[in-house]
């Protein structure tokens, strides 16, 4: 294991790193720990800034909204949880319950909820419904979270919400033991905001498990349950079924279920929950599914199964068999929820589908940010996600040599994270990100050492310095020879290496 040293007669383009963070990233740390996947970037077709807002512009807008994420930052941060909907439901109650002026399509799971819950808005959004979409955490800007037909809300918008929910947020926090939780103030303005907007339907993911997450006021016509496995064990459980049980919890009566492809526990604790709520069930593998997919240029071609027959030469421009999986289930909950398949046999207009795939971007998903050496950034923080993304890296790419660049969270599995990683890895550069629940760079460094012997581990303490390291190793492979980097281990690794190479 190697320390590198810093070349001091060298610019160093990264040398303002902590302005550069602090400037983008005004946010409690706890606000971004829930890493429940891709919501950093945009991938292959699309500006990145889109989903991800500069600070606003106008000093005033800039002033307020710095006001409100001030306010935000006193309340409970998401690793902060009191497991019960009380809290939410009371606000909901004096604001009217603006959750239930619209349908909605409610995402739980442990891996893929983002990127589907971008499909299914893709889809919505071609056949001319109007959109909203609930997703956490946020990297820069905590107007990310709350999105209409597509894009974030304006922060003009977001602080009208804030100051027009202001005051029944006060009764509820006089009302009750435990004040709102940050978390569920925000599910709050998403849901005003939607009804204010109004939406045609929302598509809502869940922050945490299922029964007792704030977003579960709402009774989702279409409850969409994505692969599950080990994650926030200490919460939701030690086993997939225990696990499952906690996530079923978004399924309610008479709802069509969306099951992706599930350990066997856990979609026998899934079956008896949509019997018991009377639901309809539709399985991956089963009634919809992927029949085929090949590697294409940027992305795949695939035909899917859906509830309404075959969806033929569909292009979806990200890369890896989990994204092919994850369209066949955004499919299957827009087919649902048009009511394929039950109210209607035709499947939904094929030139319309294609086209919502087509433009359907995955942030933080194996998105190139820099060439000579290429530098890919992917979010994966858990061993699931890991396994799927070097899968896809082994698929999507041809490195000759590749480097990693690992900043984890300390409350993961990390010894899994990086087992996933080693056969793709030639060396590891570990590091931390800026956010106090990060683990140890020297504590990373020795699992490290254990997963891939100690030749193959450098540590950098500092994330700029962990970059510089590692597309140094790249290239030492010559300028056409296939060496590249990939930065992962959590989103908030991935967003700070986002802004660094994008400043740089």
């Amino acid at each position: 294991m190697s320390d590198s040293p810093g070349n001091n007669d060298t610019p160093d383009p990264l040398a303002d790193f902590d302005e550069i963070i602090a400037e983008e990233t005004d946010r409690d740390p706890d606000l971004a720990v829930i890493e429940a996947g891709s919501r950093t970037l945009r991938t292959q077709g699309g500006s990145p800034e889109a989903d991800v807002p500069a600070r606003p512009e106008d000093p005033e807008v800039d002033r307020a909204l710095r006001e409100v994420e001030t306010e935000l930052a006193t309340r409970w941060g998401e690793t902060k949880l009191e497991p019960s909907v009380t809290r939410i439901a009371a606000l909901m109650d004096v604001l009217g319950d603006p959750q239930r002026t619209y349908p909605s399509i409610h995402i739980t799971g442990t891996n893929g909820k983002t990127s589907t819950a971008r499909m299914i808005e893709a889809l919505l959004g071609a056949f001319e419904l109007r959109t909203g979409r609930y997703t956490s955490p946020h990297v820069q800007s905590v107007t990310e979270r709350i999105s209409l037909d597509g894009a974030p809300v304006s922060a003009e918008r977001f602080i009208e919400t804030y100051e027009d929910i202001k005051p029944y947020i006060g009764m509820v926090d006089t009302a009750q033991e435990h004040r709102l939780s940050f978390f569920e103030v925000l599910t709050g303005m998403a849901y005003a905001a939607f009804a204010d907007a109004p939406v045609d339907v929302a598509v809502v993911e869940v922050g945490m498990g299922g029964s007792w997450d704030a977003t579960n006021v709402i009774d989702g016509d279409v409850a969409v349950v994505m692969p599950i496995s080990l994650d926030h064990t200490d919460r939701l459980g030690g086993t997939p079924a225990l696990i499952a049980t906690e996530k079923s919890g978004i399924i309610k009566p008479d709802a069509t279920v969306i099951m992706a492809q599930q350990p066997v526990d856990a979609a026998q604790v899934l079956l008896k929950k949509a019997v018991e709520e009377n639901a309809t069930v539709a399985r991956e593998g089963m009634e919809f599914g992927v029949v085929d997919r090949q590697v294409a240029v940027g992305g795949q071609l695939l035909t899917l199964r859906g509830l309404g027959g075959e969806y033929p030469e569909v292009y979806l421009p990200l890369h890896g068999a989990h994204q092919a999986h994850n369209a066949a289930v955004a499919l299957a909950a827009v087919e649902a929820f048009f009511g394929v398949g039950a109210e209607r046999a035709e499947p939904l207009d094929i030139d319309t589908v294609r086209k919502a795939f087509a433009a359907v971007t995955s942030p933080g998903r194996l998105e190139i940010v820099r060439r000579s050496p290429t530098v890919v950034l992917d979010a994966a923080h858990n061993p699931g996600g890991a396994e799927a993304t070097a899968e896809a890296v082994r698929e999507a790419f041809d490195f000759s040599r590749l480097i990693g660049v690992v900043g984890a969270s300390a409350d993961k599995n990390v010894r899994g994270l990086l087992e996933a990683f080693e056969p793709i890895f030639a060396e590891v550069v570990v590091t931390r990100n800026t956010s106090h629940r990060a683990m140890d760079a020297d504590e990373l460094a020795g699992i490290a050492v254990e997963v891939f012997g100690e030749d193959r581990v450098q540590v950098e303490p500092r994330l700029p310095e962990a970059l510089e390291a590692a597309i140094t190793l790249a290239e030492e492979e010559g300028e056409f020879a296939g060496g590249g980097v990939l930065v992962t281990g959590s989103v908030i690794t991935v967003g700070e290496a986002r802004l660094l190479l994008r400043k740089g």
